[in-house]
């Protein structure tokens, strides 16, 4: 498989109500997304609800993700676990089920110091031959990584990407310039995912690609030509639909944004709660004035 890069969604995990995993449902989604021309697929991040899943559920979606994506792309699966122990037998599993990555998510519950930090994705990366993705989202994981810290994993030969979620620049620019020859970098914030690119980033890595699949590519490639005054005009276009995410929440806004789609997805997973109709009309207008381009 070659280097990771351009568009890769975060899919949602769709469950039935008595926690079964809707197969066939992941599985159209995946093709959709793929002859829509994404790059890679992602599996148990934020849009995926990670945290709400059990290890049966987290396996099964690994599993269907694989099978759906038949090599067309790669899989990069999400691991996250307070234990380094218990994460890096996540990442084994998954390496064992045939993934092509590893996400690598801190999820804390004392706060630790950055040797601790550092130890954590240390012990993800040495379990498995896999290139690794760190995951800096310090807004869920309640822990902003330092520009210490990211150099430091740098230097561990498989951990060779860093997909930010801080959505501050300066301190990007900063990362870039100091490790930018060790480590590619995706944006995860939807209010940067043009600028990421612009200082030398390799693509974006998001949940909302998972509803605008084309025009995220369409912004990618933009981006890749250096057509900037295009890509700026579609990413203010975009905007929009991730206004209305940061508002009522990002896996019930997508998984609203898909059923309307025609994917039935389901029900954000508990304690997690569904749109209401209102909130949908708002998604249902805001995808329609995108299609409309």
């Amino acid at each position: 498989m070659s280097d990771f890069e351009g568009i890769f969604p975060y899919l949602v995990s769709p469950v039935n109500h008595d926690g079964t995993v809707k197969e066939k449902v992941m599985k159209d989604l995946i093709n959709h997304l793929i002859e829509s021309g994404v790059h890679g697929i992602t599996v148990l991040g934020s849009t995926g609800e990670f945290a709400y899943l059990n290890w049966e559920q987290k396996k099964e979606i690994v599993r269907v993700a694989i099978e759906a994506a038949g090599g067309w792309v790669p899989v990069i699966a999400g691991v996250s676990h307070a234990s380094s122990v218990e994460a890096a037998l996540q990442a084994k599993e998954f390496e064992k089920m045939g993934v092509d990555g590893i996400l690598a998510i801190l999820d804390t519950y004392f706060p630790l110091k950055e040797d601790q930090i550092v130890e954590y994705f240390k012990t993800i990366a040495e379990s498995v031959n896999l290139p690794i993705v760190i995951y800096n989202n310090p807004k869920f994981s309640r822990t902003d990584l330092s520009v210490s810290v990211i150099d430091k994993l740098a230097r561990i030969p498989n951990i060779e990407y860093l997909k930010d979620a801080s959505g501050n620049t300066g301190k990007l620019l900063t990362v870039m310039t100091r490790v930018g020859n060790k480590l590619k970098i995706f944006s995860a914030s939807a209010s940067i995912p043009l600028s990421v690119m612009m200082f030398g980033g390799v693509g974006w890595m998001a949940g909302p690609a998972c509803v605008i699949p084309r025009q995220a590519v369409k912004l990618y490639n933009l981006a890749k030509a250096k057509n900037w005054d295009e890509a700026i005009k579609l990413q203010r276009r975009l905007w929009r639909i991730n206004e209305v995410f940061q508002k009522y929440g990002l896996a019930p806004c997508i998984k609203a944004a898909l059923e309307i789609q025609g994917f039935p997805v389901g029900d954000p997973i508990p304690p997690l709660k569904p749109l209401d109709e209102a909130q949908k009309k708002e998604i249902a207008d805001i995808l329609e004035y995108l299609e409309s381009e």
